[in-house]
């Protein structure tokens, strides 16, 4: 963004917990934003002090186990006075071409959020094929929140990471991608992806058990993989969409093992679906 560009009326939060391998990198693409809030959960390493560094506001979280998990409690307990508010994750980093697009579509819109997409980085590689990712992380404050879902008793998540927010109003599609690359390596992949698993298996039980009224409010994408999740199929399914039909098979080594990983994953999820019936 140049000089000549206003100040974007958002307010970006950033939900972390030792995050210092990825934080900086996140921070420095965030000027020209009216707020950038880092909501952190009592990390232990330099997080607090690189976030003072670049200006952020520090925000503590402690959660209790129980509704909200953070980017709701930040939501209701420290609502933004800007007109919008954009989560990032400290290992997704903005680019020029987004923040210009957001310059031009936030001031006359008349959606109430916006869907982002994601150019993800493995194994060091930009991944310029596969299934491209996308969130709804972009939307108007007071328009709606992200979905609550029973999970006191089984949740070891203190933010939520597979909930999507439910809005009143419409939404659109920011065409400029956010890029999505972790530091940490590998191994905290594969240890968070673990955890997501566990998080998925017990969502994918719950769902089953919900009334119709509260499956109305999961996205087409979601209804459908909570569908195939109870079956085996949806892992090689993936596969096959984004390793060959999205020409992952293009992205070489990163994208074959990409693409394995998630098949992995799904197969990780019906394995510990299997393991609670």
């Amino acid at each position: 963004m140049g000089p000549e560009t206003p100040t974007l009326p958002v307010t970006v939060v950033i939900p972390v917990k030792n995050e210092e391998r990825n934080l900086p990198k996140c921070l420095a693409q965030l000027s020209g934003f009216t707020r950038v809030v880092v909501v952190d959960s009592n990390s232990v390493d330099a997080t607090r002090d690189i976030a003072g560094a670049y200006g952020a506001e520090v925000i503590n979280f402690e959660w209790d186990g129980q509704f909200p998990k953070k980017r709701n409690w930040f939501l209701r307990n420290h609502a933004p006075s800007t007109p919008w508010v954009l989560f990032l994750d400290a290992d997704e980093f903005l680019t020029s071409e987004f923040k210009r697009e957001l310059a031009q579509v936030l001031p006359k819109t008349t959606h109430s959020g916006f869907w982002l997409s994601y150019h993800t980085f493995f194994m060091n590689h930009y991944l310029r094929h596969g299934d491209v990712f996308t969130k709804l992380a972009l939307f108007r404050v007071g328009a709606g929140e992200y979905e609550k879902i029973d999970e006191d008793r089984w949740s070891n998540l203190d933010m939520e990471v597979h909930e999507h927010p439910i809005l009143d109003g419409t939404t659109g599609r920011i065409r400029s991608a956010i890029h999505h690359r972790d530091f940490k390596g590998l191994s905290t992949y594969f240890n968070r992806h673990n955890e997501y698993s566990s998080w998925e298996a017990e969502r994918c039980r719950a769902v089953r058990t919900s009334s119709k009224d509260s499956l109305t409010k999961l996205t087409r994408r979601q209804r459908a993989k909570y569908r195939l999740l109870n079956t085996w199929i949806l892992g090689p399914l993936y596969f096959l969409y984004a390793y060959i039909f999205r020409l992952g098979f293009l992205d070489g080594r990163a994208g074959f093992s990409f693409a394995l990983c998630k098949c992995m994953y799904f197969w990780q999820i019906k394995v510990k679906i299997d393991e609670m019936a």
